[in-house]
């Protein structure tokens, strides 16, 4: 049988590194993205020789990345893309950046890494997605659908730009066989402990934080099969934190 491919974007931790590991588990060879060089203690199949280094937050760097992926895609065919990395720039004393607050220069680079990396990767490997029937998944949050104490305003309304785009994409990429999902996690596991995670956590209908293997297993969901009717959606993984 062929073996399906994923390209994920921020796999070095948490909610990235659980996802590598779960489509890894399944027999996927997994391709990663990220700014940073690979690192030897991640410990999936692959390792480097699948790891392609990529500066998100400049569109040069994003078209010149997608160049080296598709040289790693022999047979033309990429079954599913995962955008997952996301940058969320805090004050100098790690609290939260609001609209008054936030610098212009961190505004376009939270959104290039959010937001436009997202479209910038499904468009340029749109061929290889269309040729294997592929899927992608945008990693959104909570944060976009309300103001959220910790995440800071230029992360949340970047968040809230990709649910819309994950909407446009799945409207133009379904008449090409491509289906195209989002998952909103919440709190997971990984976070800095403080007074405002505490009190987010003891108001959660599931009164915990989500593992990161949790929101790994939701975005496998949306890329196989068992999700082959399922486009244009938003899938809530935050143990009941919108309702």
């Amino acid at each position: 049988m062929e073996q399906k491919i994923l390209l994920l974007t921020g796999a070095s931790r948490g909610i990235g590194h659980a996802t590598v590991k779960r489509f890894s588990a399944e027999g996927w060879r997994v391709l990663t993205c990220s700014r940073r060089p690979f690192d030897p203690r991640c410990p999936w199949p692959g390792g480097a020789e699948d790891h392609v280094q990529i500066d998100l937050s400049d569109a040069a760097a994003t078209m010149r990345g997608i160049e080296v992926v598709r040289g790693k895609l022999k047979a033309g065919k990429l079954h599913a893309l995962v955008n997952n990395a996301a940058i969320m720039p805090r004050d100098e004393e790690g609290g939260r950046l609001n609209t008054l607050d936030t610098d212009m220069h961190d505004w376009g680079k939270v959104f290039n890494v959010n937001f436009f990396a997202s479209i910038v990767l499904a468009r340029g490997l749109q061929d290889e997605l269309v040729a294997a029937g592929g899927a992608v998944v945008n990693v959104t949050s909570i944060a976009g659908s309300r103001v959220h104490p910790v995440a800071g305003a230029a992360y949340a309304t970047s968040k809230a730009a990709l649910a819309a785009l994950t909407r446009e994409m799945a409207h133009d990429f379904g008449p090409l066989g491509v289906r195209v999902n989002a998952i909103a996690p919440g709190e997971v596991e990984g976070i800095p402990p403080g007074p405002e995670t505490d009190r987010i956590v003891a108001e959660l209908p599931l009164g915990r934080l989500a593992r990161t293997e949790e929101v790994a297993n939701a975005i496998y969901f949306l890329c196989s099969d068992q999700a082959s009717y399922v486009t244009g959606a938003e899938m809530e993984v935050n143990g009941g934190q919108h309702v």
